[in-house]
């Protein structure tokens, strides 16, 4: 054994046990709480030697430790990617714990449950109807499971998106555009309220032939018919809902409009309220 190796065991093996320590039968330091080493014995350079070790109790809260920190590390990586994910406060309490059972419902979690399936093989959902179905409660509840999981998500429209263009240079706005696939799951919102100028119809194609080329799931929820979306008016209201069919499996979302619901629940509580008086 090197004269430097021995002299780092004479200067770091302990001679005296702590307080928390006793010397057990062996004559090896044991824990006074959990009565497991402290202390072990190694074979170096030909030679035994008495080193320390961990015992279990401090084993325990050492894999406690890293636990939490891990959790914590989780947490602050799931609250990262919702800020970014969901640019709509109130999107965030739309969650699959808080929804009425329903059929469009039930095909969201099932969509969310097949996460990695629909990853691999790039499938998306085109959830078409009427005004106030749930067409976007569902995508919410799609993208904060997936949030939940770490997945990144970013839920959004395309008058945020052409908004946040602004004023870009051709070259900005392709990094723009290129950047959205950095989310594994893009969900595009209340596709056709977008402006219809030639400008903005050629960013919206942008952003779906580019999901289309970096073969990532896209979700687009839309109060359009199916028969308007396959009989499109012109050549560029086709070419978009084109690439949309080519991504997204159509899922039409039926039941009555659940904002008329709401407001007339709205209306009850204040005539009682009223009538109360």
């Amino acid at each position: 054994m090197s004269d430097v190796l021995a002299e780092f065991f004479k200067r770091y093996t302990k001679t005296a046990p702590s307080d928390g320590e006793y010397v057990g039968e062996d004559g090896l330091f044991y824990c006074k709480k959990c009565n497991t080493p402290t202390q072990c014995r190694i074979r170096v350079g030909g030679m035994e030697r008495v080193v320390s070790c961990m015992c279990r109790c401090r084993k325990e809260d050492q894999e406690a430790y890293e636990r939490k920190l891990e959790e914590t590390t989780r947490l602050n990586r799931i609250m990262s990617l919702k800020a970014t994910g969901i640019q709509e406060k109130a999107l965030l309490d739309w969650t699959f714990d808080k929804a009425n059972d329903s059929q469009i419902i039930r095909t969201a979690k099932k969509y969310a449950d097949n996460w990695t399936d629909a990853k691999t093989n790039n499938l998306g959902l085109l959830l078409w109807g009427d005004v106030g179905t749930g067409k976007s409660f569902a995508a919410a509840c799609i993208a904060n499971e997936l949030l939940d999981r770490g997945v990144p998500v970013l839920m959004t429209n395309f008058s945020k998106i052409l908004n946040q263009m602004g004023a870009m240079y051709s070259e900005e706005r392709y990094r723009y555009i290129a950047s959205l696939s950095a989310f594994d799951l893009l969900i595009i919102d209340d596709l056709g309220i977008e402006r219809n100028t030639d400008y903005a119809l050629e960013q919206v194609y942008a952003v779906i032939d580019e999901r289309y080329k970096a073969g990532k799931p896209l979700i687009v929820t839309t109060n359009l018919t199916i028969g308007e979306i396959k009989n499109a008016e012109d050549v560029f209201h086709a070419r978009i809902y084109s690439r949309i069919l080519e991504l997204c499996t159509p899922v039409q979302v039926r039941g009555k409009d659940r904002r008329t619901e709401i407001g007339q629940d709205k209306q009850n509580l204040v005539k009682e309220l009223v009538g109360g008086r």
